[in-house]
């Protein structure tokens, strides 16, 4: 890696990391706690790369983002930031930022990142984000990849004419990732318009769906539930829109390709309904995220005029371990009522234990057969995303190879942090010789130490 990188951020420990990380990987770093000495640093021509957090002491790292781009066009920025809402990785985005990362962020992936910003030249200019109406208070909550990857996609989508289908299980928050879309587009101003089945009905039922949504936004709730008459009357609808459109919106928690193998859902729908389709995850796969909204949903609690309230260490542990079958609008319920009934300012297991109705089981091990199914499905809805990006193009060639790294690299990684880095115990874990670990280690580029996160 070479270059020179700026580091802004007003934690010393991230200060220092990054900086020794950065020089032992062949680079020149400038580090400030300021906001407004990195400004100076970027109007004086220093820096090949920015890497900067959002709130400074003495300014916004995303607000600042506008100004670096007409100081210096084409002057890579990433972005890390505490805040790991939709919305500070919308504005990113927006102001198109070279990458964003939420803390803690991982080590070797900011470095990754780094190095494929330093190795690339960009000269995009970057225009000033349009203000936003409304807060920082969003419902979409969490810092898992899974999460992140969702706001990525939603932020790449939301001003592209296509239709979007927004898949996942009841209560996973499909309508609150339809709403994202609509409310940071440039149609938020315009209204928008849910439609169910009964809506449709009549000669003028999709008109006065169309009147209502004057170029706005239109979500077909829950599409795969519409009968035959109400898909055809969608059809219809879609193929006769007029110049000055509504953006297409539908979410399903049903297998739609599934259905229209079996003949009950058209296929003409699906492929106008499916320019992109973004799937959002159960809450199971992302436990992670649990202890983050648990605090956001009982801090929204407190505002509502409930007793404010904090989980204790083993009820917390407790509900990361249950199913959640209900998703994250079964955990958002479930708090407010602990909030309401709970005896003590501290939420205690016992307490957790009566709401869910005695002691939750904890996730099941999933035998080999599941776990495959599970990855699989999992890989297979990020390389639909992958391809859905490329819109009518297909991916740079050598795709074969780089899906298979990306896959072994963090395999690697997180065999060697549970086997505490033993090279050994790691090839015997994962079923190779010794000696293939090594050159795969050498090759990735892979450091034999066990994974620190920052906060």
């Amino acid at each position: 890696m070479d270059g020179t990188v700026l580091v802004a951020d007003d934690d010393r420990t991230i200060r220092t990391v990054l900086t020794q990380a950065l020089t032992r990987a062949g680079c020149k770093v400038h580090a400030t706690s300021s906001m407004v000495t990195l400004m100076r640093w970027v109007e004086e021509g220093k820096g090949d790369l920015v890497i900067s957090d959002v709130v400074m002491p003495d300014g916004n790292g995303i607000e600042a983002l506008p100004k670096i781009a007409a100081e210096r066009p084409g002057l890579p920025v990433i972005v890390i930031s505490a805040q790991n809402t939709i919305m500070t990785a919308i504005q990113a985005a927006e102001a198109e930022a070279y990458d964003y990362l939420p803390k803690p962020f991982d080590l070797p992936d900011l470095m990754k990142r780094a190095a494929r910003a330093l190795s690339q030249k960009r000269r995009v200019a970057v225009p000033e984000p349009a203000p936003r109406e409304g807060g920082d208070d969003l419902p979409l909550v969490g810092r898992t990849p899974a999460m992140q990857a969702l706001y990525r996609l939603v932020a790449r989508v939301m001003n592209a004419d296509l239709p979007v289908l927004i898949t996942g299980e009841s209560g996973t928050g499909k309508s609150l990732v339809a709403r994202a879309i609509h409310d940071f587009s440039d149609r938020r101003t315009l209204p928008f318009v849910i439609v169910q089945a009964a809506e449709l009905q009549g000669v003028d039922g999709p008109s006065a769906v169309l009147s209502r949504a004057r170029g706005g936004t239109i979500v077909f709730d829950e599409i795969g539930d519409f009968d035959a008459e109400a898909q055809g009357r969608i059809v219809r609808m879609i193929d006769a829109l007029p110049a000055t459109a509504p953006r297409i919106l539908a979410t399903s928690q049903q297998d739609l390709a599934a259905r229209m193998e079996a003949g009950s859902f058209r296929d003409d729908l699906f492929y106008r309904i499916g320019g992109v389709t973004m799937t959002v995850p159960p809450l199971r796969d992302r436990v992670d995220d649990i202890p983050l909204l648990a605090e956001h949903f009982l801090a929204r609690a407190e505002r509502d005029g409930l007793p404010r309230r904090r989980m204790a260490q083993d009820a917390m542990a407790l509900i990361r371990a249950y199913r959640w079958p209900g998703n994250v609008r079964q955990l958002e319920n479930t708090l407010r009522r602990l909030a309401v009934t709970a005896l003590e300012a501290e939420i205690t297991k016992a307490e957790v234990e009566v709401v869910l109705g005695g002691t939750p089981a904890p996730l099941p091990r999933s035998d080999v057969t599941e776990l495959t199914e599970r990855l699989s499905a999992s890989i297979a809805r990020h390389l639909r995303r992958y391809f859905d990006l490329h819109g009518d193009g297909l991916p740079p060639p050598g795709l074969y190879d780089r899906i298979l790294r990306e896959m072994e690299l963090p395999l690697i990684e997180i065999a060697l942090e549970a086997t505490g880095g033993n090279q050994a115990k790691c090839a015997d874990l994962l079923g190779i010789n010794r000696n293939t670990l090594r050159k795969k280690i050498t090759d990735l580029d892979i450091r034999v130490t066990r994974r620190r996160k920052l906060m």
